[in-house]
């Protein structure tokens, strides 16, 4: 299979914005889940790559964003000790 050299550079673009938008919105995630007692949720967006939510923004996420989730990092604050 022949790929012309334009064609391969824009795909390779691509995959570079998608790992760096990735990867923006897991320290997002991260950042979020030092100060928060809930689930930080990682969802692919459409429109944006991808999103951020708080489990506590929603209580239990509804079936169709929970269909989206990619990643999710526990939050890191605890009543118990």
């Amino acid at each position: 299979m022949f790929v012309s050299a334009p064609a391969a550079q824009a795909e390779v673009r691509w995959m570079v914005q998608q790992d760096s938008a990735m990867i923006a919105a897991l320290d997002q995630a991260h950042a979020r889940a030092q100060h928060s007692y809930f689930t930080q949720y990682i969802l692919t967006d459409g429109e944006t790559g991808y999103l951020v939510l708080d489990e506590g923004d929603y209580g239990r996420l509804p079936a169709d964003l929970e269909g989206r989730v990619i990643d999710a990092v526990p939050g890191k604050l605890s009543d118990e000790f």
